[in-house]
């Protein structure tokens, strides 16, 4: 009895082994199973919860882009690429272009940063006109919504344009207060309210670009100021601080051939202004000064 016990756990123990191995075999397909599984439920959540985001289930808004990169083959062309995007309720044209740059294609190129329509990076050209992308309702356009570059600017790639002959017109205006030497100890400039409700909204400048892609006569002109730079002038101009003879020099600037009197009154660039600055008035009111000061009685 004792043998046969023993022989019995002899081969017991030899088949352990070989059932071991067997049931790993068995168990690695499963377990790829049930990790497939576990992927599929996971996404199958995040694209519930893109849903949810979106508002609306199912409601989705399409994007017709400018694409264009010359450092790439097959790229230097200019073409539009389309991306469809889940809508959500207060949706911009900035958080579509994200989501396509995001989902989509991350070589997408575009200008962007506090989403608050203060730093002016995103300006581009939304359905024909010049638009602020992180202000741009998406329920405020018609679909497809057709997203280009500034026009008038020299695309460097997709949505970004070379801003520095913008920047060189600016810094032609010397856009920084000049107030007169005070003697002695310092003391306080003030600004009179009257004086401050005057030049508030020039004061709200953010140097998108807008206004001076939106005019005909910068886009043919490349030495026109331009509504941005005369914009600043202004706002130093009449700021009654400002020291006079400085306030003299920013005059004798504007009132050249490409200054001010190249403006022909268009308000293209005020329609387009995301702040809402009356830039056309403000150069209409730089020129009566330039002609009151060059009036001479005698």
């Amino acid at each position: 009895m004792s043998t046969q016990i023993t022989e019995r756990e002899e081969e017991s123990t030899e088949s352990e082994p070989e059932t071991e191995t067997e049931a790993g075999a068995e168990t690695a397909p499963a377990r790829q199973r049930r990790m497939d599984e576990k992927r599929r439920r996971a996404a199958d959540r995040e694209t519930e919860r893109e849903r949810e985001r979106a508002g609306i289930e199912g409601d989705t808004r399409t994007l017709k882009v400018f694409r264009y990169d010359p450092e790439v083959e097959g790229k230097e062309e200019p073409r539009f690429d389309e991306f469809t995007v889940p809508y959500r309720k207060g949706m911009t044209v900035l958080d579509a272009l994200i989501y396509a740059r995001d989902h989509y294609d991350s070589s997408l190129t575009f200008r962007h940063s506090c989403r608050q329509a203060i730093c002016g990076s995103d300006a581009f050209f939304i359905n024909g006109s010049q638009r602020l992308g992180c202000k741009t309702q998406l329920s405020d356009l018609s679909n497809p919504v057709r997203v280009e570059p500034l026009p008038h600017q020299e695309v460097v790639k997709d949505l970004v344009v070379d801003m520095q002959h913008f920047y060189d017109q600016m810094d032609a205006v010397e856009p920084y207060f000049q107030g007169d030497d005070v003697p002695g100890e310092l003391e306080e400039q003030r600004q009179s309210r009257e004086n401050r409700e005057k030049i508030k909204m020039s004061t709200r400048c953010i140097w998108c670009g807008a206004c001076m892609s939106s005019c005909n006569i910068a886009a043919g002109n490349n030495d026109y100021l331009g509504p941005a730079a005369i914009n600043k002038a202004y706002q130093f101009a009449m700021d009654e601080r400002e020291g006079e003879a400085v306030k003299q020099e920013r005059l004798e600037i504007l009132e050249q051939e490409q200054g001010v009197w190249r403006c022909q009154t268009q308000f293209s660039c005020t329609e387009v202004c995301p702040k809402d600055i009356p830039l056309t008035e403000h150069i209409q009111e730089l020129k009566r000064e330039a002609v009151k000061n060059n009036l001479k009685f005698w």
